[in-house]
């Protein structure tokens, strides 16, 4: 991959550097870096666009917002937290893991939401952790689609997120053993350049502040409240997380990943806004060409038979957690059976693909395409070999 000069991430292990002041002039109008500018007020045309467009565009933000950047956020601090509180550094831990590196990446893939995977990633673009690392946290992340099927199909959930766990674990080694990692160099060495932003920041605190009640909302629409006794809330605080994170994204110095030194908040305020862009897009993307094209996928996929568990892995191929949440929803309503369930939860990487794509093309598609070699063995095992389970 070829290095640019605003390439600015770390997680650990590195000494901060200023970014070059001429580029950044250069690249810069006012506050904002010019080519995020652009796509910020792509989304704001969209969001303020009269009629159908306009509302849809409203109502996605918000969803992406409730529905995975709360989360990411949540999750972040989780981890964040922790390695301040309790002094250890996550990206370290697994360096020095060695042999227990695979599974210890497969376990935070496994953890529900897209957290522990972006993680992984990020301490792979610091040179931190193997490729087969990689390749175990996105096989055993389910994303966000996690934490609905916890809460509306625990007996599934129990069987679903070890099984992916053990699966990305053996995928992992097996990657290690046999795919030599001769691009890990590109994504290590961009790391240098990362900046330490220091204390948390004033918006830092309003990002935490709004991410809160987002949470709240993301939690009531997975346990299947109706938002209707929430009135226009979850609306008001879906587009300013969304506006906020906007706004930080199209004037942050960093280009994905935060330094190790920097707060858990500045970390997740910062992670969690990047991520978000590319959510809001996926989105976007995915529900415009439902809407506007007549995609109709539950369609689909009572037409297809065989084909069920191959749609539900090629599914997991789009990045983010839209596209799985509703295959977990298809499945939850009992439309499609638990081998597209398990073949799309092995294939997905959730939203830590986003970062891998912005980090590392070519480790992104690679280890996706990795990840389907074991969902279409394990998919195709339970549809013919126990079709009716669960």
């Amino acid at each position: 991959m070829t290095q640019m000069p605003d390439v600015s991430h770390s997680t650990s292990g590195f000494s901060p550097a200023k970014p070059d002041p001429v580029f950044v002039a250069r690249d810069n109008i006012g506050p904002f870096r010019s080519k995020r500018l652009i796509v910020v007020l792509i989304y704001l045309t969209l969001a303020l666009a009269p009629g159908e467009l306009g509302e849809l565009t409203r109502a996605l933000m918000t969803d992406a917002y409730v529905q995975v950047s709360s989360f990411v956020a949540a999750t972040l601090l989780l981890f964040y937290g922790a390695e301040r509180v309790f002094k250890f550094n996550i990206g370290d831990s697994l360096r020095k893991a060695k042999a227990a590196q695979v599974p210890m990446a497969a376990l935070m893939g496994a953890t529900p939401g897209c957290g522990g995977a972006v993680i992984v990633v990020a301490a792979y673009s610091s040179g931190n952790v193997s490729f087969g690392a990689v390749v175990a946290a996105l096989t055993s992340t389910m994303g966000d689609a996690a934490f609905l099927l916890i809460a509306t199909r625990p007996d599934a959930a129990m069987v679903v997120l070890p099984l992916g766990m053990v699966v990305g674990v053996a995928t992992g080694y097996l990657v290690n053993t046999f795919v030599k990692d001769d691009f890990a160099a590109d994504a290590k060495g961009s790391c240098e350049l990362a900046p330490l932003i220091g204390r948390t920041r004033l918006k830092d605190y309003l990002y935490l502040v709004i991410a809160a009640p987002g949470l709240f909302f993301g939690i009531s629409q997975l346990a299947q409240v109706d938002f209707a006794h929430y009135g226009d809330w979850p609306l008001y605080v879906g587009l300013a997380g969304t506006a906020v994170g906007l706004l930080m994204w199209s004037t942050s110095t960093l280009q994905a990943m935060t330094h190790s030194d920097d707060s858990p908040l500045t970390r997740l305020a910062e992670e969690t806004s990047f991520i978000s862009v590319w959510v809001i897009g996926a989105y976007l993307a995915y529900d415009y060409v439902v809407a506007f094209g007549g995609l109709d996928l539950q369609a689909l996929f009572n037409s297809i038979g065989i084909l069920l568990p191959l749609v539900g892995i090629l599914i997991g191929f789009i990045p983010g957690c839209g596209p799985q949440v509703l295959v977990t929803t298809l499945y939850i309503n009992g439309l499609v059976p638990f081998s597209a369930l398990i073949g799309n939860a092995i294939s997905n990487d959730g939203d830590a693909l986003f970062p891998a794509i912005a980090l590392n093309p070519k480790v992104a598609i690679l280890a996706t395409a990795y990840s389907a070699i074991p969902a279409l063995v394990v998919g195709y095992g339970f549809y013919f070999f126990a079709p009716d389970f669960l």
